[in-house]
């Protein structure tokens, strides 16, 4: 979606071919994992605030579940693409398997601009969109989740329509939810927490003592409000963040050398990640270009805002300092950039490694909701440094012990898993 002279779709589709190669998978089995198996297109049509009709279109797409129902999330964004969607979708299929969590990968989408939509025209596209797809949807078949500007509250509305539809209580349907109707506790950290809790990893690999660190990271939403918060709180410090600026309707790096206040700088963010730029200046931030953020003289990397946010027109300009990429965001490095940072031996943490920690609290919630009894926040977060701690080392540990690069070894886990489940039900 940010950047049109890259295709996500073809990026999934590039990585999965490379590692298919290195497994020796059969054609069969290549052709069915390449490619959603199934996809949904969808119009809706919602009555706005000025008595007016407008359609919007959405998408729903389901890559693959052989290891269980699939799983991912509803974003709006006004430059939403089906291939976006089945991009997202295929990585969250090898995102839930690198975790080795039991479901599939799946994705959703409506073109729109929350910025532009009052909270009643927002609950009708959320409604509209179950409507169109609650045959194809359920706790045991596609269960959704918040993703880029969609919320609790959306996902509250999507579950009352669904519930309505079917006439029951079916809190298993969706994630992501307030807590007290169903939502998890730690839910709102999970995927900034999961990205630090394997860069924690990382840095103790490296002989590196995380509080002699310093960090940029582009985005300010949620998971990178989170994972800052989280590294700030392990003893680095974060000294730019890059995110958009809704009344320029354009990006900014905001920058301070001895290191940004987080609490401070959230206190002046919109709900979309958007932060105040004059009150940035007022908190004594430098105010760059947007793209500043990947040029900085800092150790860490995480880009946690949208997908072909490193390519080959700025990847060379990556300070010589930065010694770990952590992707936090989905797809967030294109092939031509991935090449030269895999050169240049920067330590990568890859998206579907790195992110995880979202999907596997949605399995959370998912269990809580469905058991109907729901963890403190303290054991939901420690079962989640589990999860991600495990992946991480299994990871890393084949990486080495192969002479892997970090995606590669990570893709080698999560492909060989689905390929494993699909060879196990027959169906190749």
């Amino acid at each position: 979606m940010s950047n049109t002279s890259y295709n996500p779709y073809e990026t999934a589709q590039q990585q999965f071919d490379r590692v298919a190669e290195i497994l020796g998978l059969d054609e069969a089995t290549r052709e069915l994992l390449r490619q959603p198996m199934r996809e949904y297109h969808v119009l809706i049509p919602v009555k706005m605030d000025d008595g007016s009709v407008k359609i919007f279109k959405g998408f729903r797409v389901q890559h693959n579940d052989a290891r269980g129902p699939v799983k991912g999330g509803i974003r709006f964004h006004p430059q939403e693409t089906i291939d976006t969607i089945r991009a997202l979708s295929m990585w969250m299929t090898w995102k839930c398997a690198v975790v080795d969590i039991p479901l599939g990968g799946g994705k959703g989408g409506v073109i729109c601009d929350p910025h532009n939509l009052s909270d009643r025209e927002q609950e009708q596209i959320c409604r509209g969109w179950v409507r169109q797809l609650a045959k194809d949807m359920g706790p045991n078949v596609d269960v959704p989740a918040p993703d880029v500007m969609t919320n609790a509250k959306h996902m509250l509305w999507m579950l009352d329509e669904f519930e309505t539809i079917y006439g029951g209580k079916y809190p298993g349907f969706i994630t992501g939810k307030p807590v007290g109707m169903g939502g998890s506790l730690g839910r709102t950290e999970a995927t900034g927490y999961g990205v630090i809790f394997t860069l924690r990893e990382a840095l103790k690999e490296l002989g590196i003592d995380i509080t002699k660190t310093t960090a940029s990271i582009q985005g300010f939403g949620n998971v990178a409000k989170h994972a800052a918060k989280k590294y700030c709180e392990l003893g680095g410090k974060v000294i730019a963040i890059s995110c958009w600026d809704n009344t320029d309707k354009k990006s900014y790096t905001f920058k301070k050398a001895d290191g940004l206040d987080i609490d401070a700088m959230e206190a002046i963010t919109d709900t979309y990640g958007s932060v105040d730029k004059k009150k940035a200046v007022d908190l004594g931030c430098e105010i760059l270009d947007g793209d500043a953020w990947i040029e900085q003289d800092v150790d860490i990397l995480i880009p946690a805002a949208l997908e072909n946010q490193i390519t080959s027109s700025n990847v060379n300009k990556i300070s010589k300092q930065v010694k770990v990429l952590a992707e936090g965001a989905n797809g967030p490095t294109t092939p031509d950039a991935d090449q030269i940072i895999r050169e240049r031996g920067i330590f990568l943490i890859p998206d579907f490694l790195a992110n995880a920690g979202g999907v596997t609290c949605s399995y959370f919630e998912q269990v809580q909701c469905n058991s109907n009894y729901f963890w403190e926040k303290d054991e939901v977060l420690e079962k989640l440094d589990v999860k991600m701690t495990s992946a991480f080392k299994a990871v890393s540990e084949l990486a080495r012990k192969k002479g892997l690069y970090m995606r590669d070894a990570a893709y080698v886990i999560a492909i060989s898993r689905v390929a494993q489940a699909v060879k196990n039900r027959g169906w190749v």
